[in-house]
């Protein structure tokens, strides 16, 4: 049996890596396991200050990474990944032992750029690498996640083919995947659609050669136009997504109602001209339909008139011929054809029968090669269904993988109930941030890598995901200083010259690469009343990016109480370690930008919207709160869609750079304390 020793004293960045890798080969393997033992109240377990040792079946002492190396060789279920990859990160490990934070901090941001885009460090699976970079999650508290127990691993693989996983990697053939995303041009994308988009592209395009068909189900156009055709591909565009190929159901109407016919000339599908009330009726309780005894030559007869738009033809329908009182109802004589008399966006007045979605599907996932379906598990019902009218048209059959759909607190995903929002103007339009559409979240700052695969792709929430945004965000956003406009405080600095002076700083201070702003420093500057209010008299404070001053005197308002003046000595000397109070301020001795901020909230007020709910009932009316500021100088190079920070207040998108006298205009980004 190989024996691990690990001193529980020890620096656990150095010991954990082998720990994980021994506890990850137990739990996987199913051979001779590795043997652990901790040693408490020790640093060391072997010579030259060895804070691991492990001990093989033939008795060798092995110290250090050759540890790592040698479970490795031994145990199958760490030998998984490309070897020379592998061993790269293992060595590249060793960087995260040391025990300040400065120097770690640039390995740590290498790892975070390597993963940007990644679900693990080696591959598109679990490899050696991934077990024992979980220490940096275990050990350090600046890094927000849950942290991880050694059983994380193992869950993780135990949970790769369901659907509850912990990331598209759901272990399917990727050998030329093709996949489809199927919207109905009637409305714009929104959140909810994301989801599936980023799917159908992540497998397509997870291995060469793959492909992902954009196919427009354009099959009721009472609801349909161009205009939603195009927003939807530049929604895409908007998630990075672009398809191989876009196709449109109404391409196949021909072949399509070929089909029909043949299940109908097959006694599989039956004419059918019940009301939809009584239909309804008779599927939920299991009544077979009057119609459904019905001839092939006259089901074929009200198929031709329906085909033709006669008034005759229009109250009728086809059905598939399934099953009366199936125990699952959507097997119950669903509807595969009915009527529209509307004039088609893209054939005109050619057709006046529509296939049905539940007929499309199943039919063109299989003509157009598709070789997984993934669809939202609302559609299990019909998985069957789906299936059925495969093998009754004798087409090659097509797996479904189905995936939990994103559900959103105080969030409508209904298109319909969104039209309703802008045609009420409860919103500015279907790009308005509040909106659940890809537009309005994207205007709102949400980032595309924060929709793409990661750790908890399959339940995120609100929180969630603009808590993994926030990752995206802070790196690239430079910092700036804001005071409120409302009752903002006049503060004399006693110390200074009488001079302004200028300074240059880094915009952020941990991304040099994003370059420097001028820093006005002068004896006038500006306080928000907030801060003014909480100070002492004689209290030392620190001036961010300055240094401390003493509040000598401060002014009020007699009839508002509120501050109108206060002040300072400069105090140089002082230690900011040891003030309660650290403060933004700007001088006055600047072209402050003017600024507008945008706080938004939940449009509904309702966690959950049932169907039957009137939306305007549960609308938020105060879902947005806008205020004034003034900005340091150095913002009025800011533009459209730029990503900053004001200090001490929020991240905020750019939606309007300041320009002839307009205000910027700064969209707050949620950062998953509240969305």
């Amino acid at each position: 049996m190989v024996s691990l020793t690990a001193a529980c004293k020890a620096n656990h960045a150095v010991v954990l890596p082998g720990l994980l890798a021994a506890g990850y080969a137990n739990q996987a393997d199913g051979g001779v396991p590795v043997s652990i033992t901790y040693e408490e109240d020790v640093e060391f377990v072997g010579p030259g200050k060895e804070p691991l040792k492990l001990i093989t079946e033939d008795g060798e002492l092995r110290y250090g990474n050759s540890i790592i190396h040698h479970l490795r060789d031994n145990f199958s279920s760490l030998q998984v990944g490309n070897k020379d990859q592998v061993s790269e990160w293992i060595t590249r490990s060793l960087d995260l032992t040391a025990l300040d934070f400065k120097s770690i901090e640039q390995p740590l941001n290498e790892l975070e750029c390597h993963l940007t885009l990644r679900s693990f460090i080696v591959g598109y699976s679990l490899t050696l690498a991934d077990i024992i970079f979980s220490l940096i999650e275990t050990e350090n508290p600046w890094i927000h996640q849950i942290v991880l127990d050694l059983e994380a691993p193992f869950r993780k693989k135990r949970a790769a083919g369901s659907a509850a996983g912990a990331s598209y990697e759901i272990g399917l053939n990727t050998e030329n995947f093709v996949t489809r995303f199927p919207p109905e041009p009637s409305g714009y994308l929104h959140i909810g659609h994301a989801k599936a988009a980023l799917l159908n592209d992540f497998f397509a395009h997870k291995q060469p050669g793959g492909t992902m068909i954009c196919r427009f189900d354009d099959t009721n156009p009472s609801n349909e136009n161009a205009e939603f055709q195009d927003s939807i591909l530049h929604d895409l565009e908007l998630l990075g997504i672009t398809p191989d190929k876009v196709t449109y159901s109404s391409d196949y109407f021909d072949l399509m109602f070929d089909l029909c016919t043949k299940l109908v000339s097959n006694s599989k599908a039956y004419a059918d001209n019940t009301d939809k009330e009584t239909m309804g009726h008779e599927r939920r309780h299991g009544i077979a339909s009057k119609c459904r005894g019905l001839s092939v030559d006259e089901s074929l007869y009200h198929l031709l008139q329906m085909k033709s738009g006669s008034p005759e033809g229009q109250g009728w329908c086809i059905r598939a011929k399934i099953s009366v009182d199936d125990l699952n109802k959507a097997m119950r004589d669903p509807v595969i054809y009915r009527c529209n008399p509307q004039p088609h966006h893209r054939t005109g007045d050619k057709w006046k029968l529509y296939p049905t979605y539940d007929f499309c599907a199943p039919v063109l996932d299989s003509i157009e090669g598709i070789t997984y379906a993934l669809r939202t598990n609302e559609y299990r019902d019909r998985n069957a269904q789906y299936s059925w009218i495969q093998q009754a048209l004798g087409l090659r059959e097509v797996t479904i993988w189905d995936f939990s759909r994103m559900n959103f607190v105080q969030t409508v995903l209904s298109k319909r109930k969104l039209a309703l929002l802008v045609e009420k103007q409860v919103v500015w339009g279907w790009d308005d941030p509040r909106m659940p559409t890809i537009r309005g979240v994207r205007r709102r700052g949400m980032t595309i890598p924060a929709l793409r695969p990661s750790r908890n792709i399959i339940n995120l929430d609100w929180t969630s995901i603009w808590a993994i945004n926030k990752k995206f965000i802070d790196p690239i956003a430079s910092r700036y200083t804001a005071i409120m406009r409302k009752d903002m405080v006049y503060a004399q600095v006693n110390g200074v010259g009488d001079s302004p002076l200028v300074k240059q700083k880094q915009k952020h201070p941990k991304s040099p690469n994003l370059g420097l702003r001028d820093v006005v420093y002068s004896s006038k500057i500006f306080l928000d009343q907030d801060d003014a209010l909480s100070f002492l008299p004689n209290e030392e404070i620190t001036l961010m990016g300055w240094g401390n001053a003493i509040v000598r005197d401060i002014v009020k308002d007699p009839k508002s109480q509120l501050i109108t003046n206060i002040e300072l000595d400069i105090h140089l000397e002082g230690d900011f370690k040891k003030t309660d109070k650290k403060i933004t301020w700007l001088s006055q001795d600047q072209g402050l930008v003017p600024a507008e901020l945008v706080e938004f909230d939940h449009l509904i007020t309702k966690d959950k919207l049932e169907k039957e709910d009137d939306i305007m009932s549960y609308v938020n009316w105060k879902s947005e709160v806008r205020s004034h500021a003034w900005i340091d100088a150095a913002a009025g190079e800011l533009r459209a869609n730029d990503t900053i920070q004001l200090e001490r207040k929020r991240y905020y998108r750019v939606d309007q750079g300041h320009s002839d006298g307009e205000p910027l205009i700064l969209f707050s980004i949620p950062t998953g304390k509240a969305a």
